[in-house]
């Protein structure tokens, strides 16, 4: 398998491919999604919640924290963590830019 040369690709491109790449595992599609439908911080019930292994959670959570779209604030000994409101809008306008593109039918393949 050959190296990602990211750096011929636009900052544009590269960030909607980590993005997409987070999107590309439905355990942190479910956690993010059940961020957004609590509408608050989270603290310690994702594992109830999505069904999956605490460590399996957390290497989810620090995936998504990477990339910022959530945030994680530590409150005693547990982290609550929230959408990033800022990093998500930003990845909305990426992504609706991106597949708002339409093809050209003119010259369609056959």
């Amino acid at each position: 398998m050959g190296i990602t040369k990211s750096e011929i690709f636009t900052e544009q491109q590269n960030e909607i491919a980590l993005i997409a790449k987070a999107f590309g595992h439905p355990a942190r599609v479910a956690i993010l999604q059940h961020l957004f439908k609590m509408q608050t911080c989270i603290c310690g019930d994702l594992v109830e919640e999505i069904g999956l292994a605490q460590p399996t959670i957390s290497q989810h959570l620090k995936e998504l924290k990477n990339l910022g779209l959530i945030k994680g604030n530590v409150e005693g000994t547990s982290v609550c963590y929230c959408i990033n409101e800022d990093k998500w809008n930003e990845a909305l306008g990426l992504f609706k830019e991106f597949l708002e593109l339409q093809p050209n039918t003119v010259n369609s393949c056959k």
